[in-house]
């Protein structure tokens, strides 16, 4: 089977890009030429039927990603699945199903049978999860099961994985060398791995036999999603040697990918301050040749536990103008729990409100929505403007709990409205949709 990598190159527009070109209103040809330089990715794996087409990449609305899954605390299948139907029904344009926890066979297989979104995960997760099971010793991982493993998951449908193949020997000195960090290390399935290597005296099975890595993900034409197993945690270790040592590996590992047909993305950080944002995003197109980037979060601050989702709303505003092309969001229980249906819908409202404000700056040719939300505003049309709403239920609910004397006013403004006063000075001077800038 040809990879869509493999059948942009020979010229091919598939049935997945041309629906990418559709939802994205651009010429399908242009989807071709940037999926065969590995600039777009569509995490589709064939053998999982009636999935949602999701393009991501250069030119494309910045998507969303929604992360699920159980812990060792809290286990219960029928929450997972609550939380993937109502990160769908939000808007949420793929789904990470992150189980560590209980039959992680029968998790990741009813969230794949009950929403239509691609749906990706990290098989570290379960790879040692199981291990430690068998042998109370995560360090006695088998790298021939890591292998069989991943493919096994790959057979229930994944479309992507997060695999963390940019952590090494090399990587491992880096952060030794720099007396480790601040904020520790964040990513379970990384620091597992850095684990392994360091008790094994080891290279990282993923790194060492990358090609078969990317062979595997070749085979059912799903996404190589390049893991930030050593993404930063706090702010102050931001951009420190070891993880710009597994960026450069990552950006390396996708311009090999690519060229074994294998479609990938590259991810991101992390904890990083507003004014890095950007250079970090200019380093990894830089270096990857524009490969999609997977941005996690980023989380500006580190104080604003409680609020993280607002904190990294504001940080993937700016990933998202600078041209992260996924971002992994982020709900008010990070850092503090799992996360309950309720988080995992605000997560995903926040995190969309700040892609699109992103992307207006991205793409300011594609600001006509917010133009004729603010001109139905200026003209009161309330249902108009609901309709070109991101969240119009939410806004019809606050406005149905305090309604106005009014019904063209609403009740912050009241009789003091000045919509309404402007639209009687002005009515006969507006110029339609032409006005001037």
């Amino acid at each position: 089977m040809r990879t869509q990598i493999e059948l942009a190159r020979e010229g091919i527009i598939t049935e997945q890009m041309q629906a990418v070109a559709t939802n994205e209103q651009i010429d399908p040809e242009i989807i071709r030429d940037r999926m065969a330089r590995g600039q777009i990715v569509i995490p589709n794996n064939p053998f999982r039927k009636g999935q949602k087409v999701v393009g991501i990449g250069k030119g494309l609305r910045t998507k969303v990603n929604a992360s699920i899954g159980t812990s060792s605390d809290i286990c219960d299948i029928e929450m997972e699945v609550r939380k993937a139907l109502a990160a769908e029904e939000e808007g949420a344009d793929t789904l990470m199903e992150l189980s560590a926890a209980g039959d992680l066979d029968a998790v990741r297989r009813a969230v794949l049978a009950a929403t239509n979104r691609p749906v990706g995960n990290v098989p570290l997760y379960q790879a040692f999860k199981e291990t430690t099971r068998r042998t109370r010793n995560p360090a006695m991982l088998d790298p021939e099961y890591l292998f069989d493993l991943i493919e096994q998951q790959l057979t229930d449908g994944l479309s992507f994985m997060a695999i963390h193949c940019g952590i090494n020997q090399y990587t491992l000195r880096r952060l030794r060398k720099q007396g480790f960090r601040y904020g520790g290390l964040a990513s379970k399935g990384g620091t597992f791995m850095v684990a392994w290597m360091d008790v094994n005296k080891k290279e990282n099975p993923l790194y060492e036999q990358f090609d078969r890595v990317c062979n595997l993900m070749k085979k059912y034409d799903a996404v190589l999603s390049l893991g930030n197993g050593i993404r930063a945690g706090a702010i102050h270790d931001s951009h420190d040697r070891a993880q710009m040592a597994e960026m450069i590996i990552n950006c390396e590992l996708a311009e090999i990918g690519r060229e074994m047909g294998c479609q990938t993305m590259v991810e991101g950080p992390g904890h990083v301050p507003l004014d890095e944002i950007a250079g970090n995003i200019m380093l990894e197109k830089r270096m990857s040749g524009h490969a999609p980037y997977y941005v996690l979060g980023p989380i500006p601050s580190d104080i604003g536990v409680g609020y993280d989702h607002v904190a990294a709303a504001i940080g993937a505003a700016a990933s998202a103008r600078h041209g992260a092309d996924l971002i992994c969001y982020i709900t008010p229980a990070e850092h503090l729990a799992l996360p309950n249906e309720a988080n995992v819908r605000e997560g995903v409202r926040v995190t969309r409100l700040a892609v699109h404000i992103g992307d207006l700056s991205k793409y300011p040719d594609r600001r006509d929505r917010d133009k004729q939300a603010a001109m139905a505003r200026r003209d009161m049309r309330w249902d108009d403007l609901q309709d070109l709403l991101l969240f119009p239920e939410a806004a019809k609910a606050i406005r149905g709990s305090r309604r106005p004397e009014q019904s063209e006013t609403c009740t912050m403004c009241g009789d003091f409205c000045a919509m309404k006063k402007g639209m009687e000075v002005f009515s006969q001077d507006i110029a339609g949709d032409k006005c001037s800038p």
